[in-house]
């Protein structure tokens, strides 16, 4: 319904902004990320937004990028994950440290975030698999596929998720998948 807002920032505080466009204030949810780099009091700026509407409210939640407010939207389809565990989560970290968390299934990183616990950041790893990535320009050196096989098998083989991806910058991008496991367990062995 409301797509994007463009007007005057009027008030900024944390979590929530106010933008008056010609006469209406609309008040806005924002993730840090986005708050962080929003224009001084006074000044025009725009956000594109998630409109949703609650048996008891109508809430408006505004994003800097394209690919914040798509990573909203993916989160929120999530069962047990709200507009404000979304809003958490990308104030906890960026989209495409998201998108690295995932597609490496690293749950530690996402239990960092307050608000989720364990059984979260296990169904988020199980549900967003495979929805964030290329397509959202987040995917890093470190994921492609024959590096998240060789993180895993690493992590199977019980080294830590910091051991085995301290190893993994060690490899060339393009390796294979056993070259890149004896590679790896050669440096983890020193």
């Amino acid at each position: 319904m409301i797509g994007r807002l463009s007007g005057t920032l009027v008030e900024k505080n944390p979590p929530e902004v106010l933008v008056d466009c010609h006469g209406v204030g609309y008040e806005v949810q924002v993730p840090m990320s986005t708050f962080y780099n929003l224009p001084a009091l006074g000044e025009t700026t725009t956000l594109l937004t998630q409109f949703i509407v609650r048996e008891d409210a109508q809430l408006l939640y505004g994003f800097a990028t394209a690919q914040e407010r798509q990573t909203f939207r993916e989160l929120i389809k999530i069962t047990g994950v709200g507009p404000r565990t979304a809003l958490s989560i990308l104030s906890g970290m960026g989209v495409e440290d998201l998108a690295q968390a995932i597609s490496l299934q690293e749950a530690g990183r996402l239990v960092k975030v307050p608000g989720i616990g364990k059984k979260t950041a296990e169904r988020l790893l199980l549900e967003l698999k495979g929805k964030l990535g290329a397509d959202m320009g987040a995917r890093t050196a470190a994921t492609s596929d024959a590096q998240v096989d060789i993180l895993q098998a690493l992590i199977a083989l019980g080294y830590s998720d910091k051991d085995a991806a301290a190893a993994l910058k060690l490899l060339p991008a393009d390796i294979s998948v056993t070259d890149g496991i004896k590679q790896a367990l050669k440096a983890l062995a020193k």
